[in-house]
């Protein structure tokens, strides 16, 4: 045999007509075991996909928590400015002085509380305490020291700091600042001239 072309049926064959194929028929219980399969097989689709997605969404990677506020000692300075100019009349025990605070960054600090080492001296601030600082925002602080008892204070403060009490979100301190030698050499004067009578 050689060509091309269709291939012819051999002895004793026959093509079927398609329009006399056999039907299956399908009775009312096996068309509702069928529905009751597909629904079946959709519910445990269903469940894996709801299953799948909540195991990515459970292993997903977490992310980095934000970092604590620093301490508020951290991120905030104090520097002596100048000496008050006292007028006539005022009290020779007192003696005023300014300070400049800042802070770096992090949440407002507040200040509580504003002391020294010395029982001889009491401490007043303007603004009163508490206040607060923020970034960006430097505050003037004007201090006053009050000589109350002449025999508890030093007849040269050789390092003097301020204590004060800071506090912001993260945490509470007490803090000491060393103004620097400026500072020590105005207090020093000051002191000498409110107990001049007891230093002699």
């Amino acid at each position: 045999m050689s060509g091309v072309g269709p291939v012819e049926p051999g002895e004793g064959t026959h093509v079927r007509d398609a329009s006399f194929a056999p039907r299956s028929r399908r009775g009312p219980l096996e068309r509702c075991f069928e529905q009751h399969r597909r629904a079946v097989l959709g519910a445990l689709l269903t469940s894996a996909a709801l299953a799948g997605s909540g195991y990515l969404y459970a292993t997903r990677p977490r992310p980095e928590p934000p970092p604590p506020p620093p301490y508020p000692s951290q991120v905030t300075a104090i520097a002596y400015l100048n000496p008050q100019v006292t007028g006539v009349g005022t009290d020779p025990r007192s003696f005023s002085f300014d300070v400049g605070m800042t802070m770096e960054y992090g949440p407002p600090v507040t200040v509580t509380r504003i002391s020294q080492p010395y029982a001889g001296l009491s401490v007043t601030s303007s603004p009163r305490t508490p206040f607060r600082t923020r970034t960006g925002s430097p505050r003037k602080i004007t201090i006053t020291v009050r000589v109350t008892e002449c025999g508890k204070v030093p007849r040269n403060a050789g390092l003097p700091f301020l204590d004060v009490t800071l506090r912001n979100t993260h945490a509470i301190e007490d803090h000491s600042f060393i103004l620097g030698s400026r500072y020590a050499q105005d207090l020093s004067r000051a002191l000498q001239v409110a107990c001049s009578n007891d230093f002699r």
